[in-house]
Formats: C-alpha cells, structure tokens, sequence
C-alpha cells in the first residue's frame, strides 16, 4: 500500500457497507493514510477479504459482519471497537441501497419499509451508537451517504429511495447542529451516478438515462466519493457541518 500523508494515523474510522463500491474505496483511501478501518458489512465474507488485503497491504483494518437494520448489531460492534481501539474518531455510513426499482404506483408496504430500514434506520442507529463514544472526547466526525435523488424525486425508478434520502439529509442536518458545540460534525454526501455494483444492478436503459443527465458524460468513480469523505475527515476545513455536498458531474436533478 503507498501511504499518502498519514492525515488519519492513530485514528479509527468505522465504515458500513464497506465490502464493494463507494464503502470499499472508501477503506482503501482512509487505510492509505494510516487511519484504522473497520470494515462493516452484512456479507461477512466480502467485508473480511477488504480487510483482508488492507492488512497484507501494510493498513490496518478490522472486519465486522454486521446488518445495519439491527440496532443490537451495531451497538456489539461499536463496543468492541471501542474497547479494542478506545474510541471512534470517525463514522462513514455508506451501506444503502434502492434495493428494487419500480414506479411509483407498484411501491409494496413492504418495500417502503425495507428501504427506510436499511438508508434511514441503518443511519440512524449508527450514528446513535457512535456519537456518545464521540462525546466523550469532544471530537468526532460523520459523513452519512445521501444521493442526488433526494433532490429530483427518483420518479419512475425509485420515490421510495429518493424519499429514504431525503430523510437522511435532513437527519444530518440536524444532528450536526445538535452536536457542533460539542466538537462533532456531520456531513452528508450526494453523488450523481456512480459506476459501482449498485449502478450495475439497473437497466441499461436506466443507466443511459442517467448518464445522459450527466454534462461530464460518464459515471462518476467510487474513489471520487472516497477522496472526498477523506478530505472531511482530514480536518482540513473544520467549519464544515451540517448540509450535503453535491458530487454529480453537473447534473442529476431532472
């Protein structure tokens, strides 16, 4: 692993969802500079082969098996976390997913709850387990994964996933106020189109949709996102809280 300029060295950041796309770059990129990365995921084995080759690359790295949507799930972990590494300097919730694209009018009960289990709670819970480790040495940060969508709706494709975002915007927003005299901040993210497993699993159709709206012309790349949520927890610019930062290409609000 080439180490970058070890802006996180000593410090240990959890990061869920982090067995493919934005969530594994991510791990990469946070391990390249000497951070701790906990690798979470509901696939146990995919989240232990990312941590896998943090290790054999010189990073550091802990995997966990974890399914967002269970509360007690995620307390268990952070408390190992935390009595193995003595706190959580930083929290990336990049699990998430659409989970199944349908218009508007064939949107089951169940699936509503599905998605709001997985992008609202999964946050939701996260962040209610972390933040009062973050609290006890006044510092901390959080970047939670929005989407474009919580802006355009997701119509035709996904109002549940959209609506999901929407929540985890605003739920961001507030929690970083809540918390910024407190020496936490909490940021959200919304990329465009990202060329990761997530984006695979639409139509090509769909996917030439969406890069159309693209002025760039193409999908953005995870390590895009990763860069980015390394940049805010380098403390490079620590008046930034509260809002979400559009990565899109310059486009994704149709």
């Amino acid at each position: 692993m080439t180490n970058g300029n070890n802006l996180l060295k000593n410090k240990t950041a959890i990061i869920t969802g982090s067995a493919s796309g934005i969530g594994k770059a991510t791990a990469k990129i946070l391990a390249r500079e000497q951070a701790t990365v906990i690798c979470t995921d509901i696939n146990e084995e995919s989240a232990q082969k990312i941590s896998h080759e943090i290790n054999k690359s010189g990073g550091k790295s802990h995997a966990f098996s974890v399914d967002v949507t269970s509360r007690n799930a995620i307390n268990h972990m952070v408390t190992e976390v935390v009595t193995k590494y003595g706190g959580v300097d930083f929290l990336f919730n990049s699990a998430g997913s659409i989970l199944e694209r349908l218009p508007f009018l064939e949107i089951s009960d169940d699936l509503w709850d599905k998605t709001f289990d997985l992008n609202v709670k999964g946050t939701f819970y996260t962040m209610q387990s972390v933040i009062p480790e973050m609290l006890k040495k006044q510092s901390g940060v959080i970047v939670n994964m929005a989407s474009m969508a919580h802006l355009n709706g997701s119509p035709k494709i996904a109002i549940n996933y959209g609506a999901s975002k929407g929540a985890v915007v605003t739920m961001t927003k507030g929690v970083a106020r809540e918390f910024a005299d407190q020496g936490i901040r909490c940021i959200s993210i919304s990329p465009g189109p990202i060329d990761t497993p997530f984006q695979k699993t639409a139509s090509e159709e769909i996917r030439t949709e969406l890069e159309s709206w693209v002025p760039m012309g193409r999908y953005g790349k995870p390590e895009e996102i990763g860069e980015l949520v390394l940049f805010i927890f380098s403390g490079k610019c620590n008046f930034m809280t509260a809002d979400t930062i559009l990565v899109n290409g310059g486009g994704g609000y149709r």
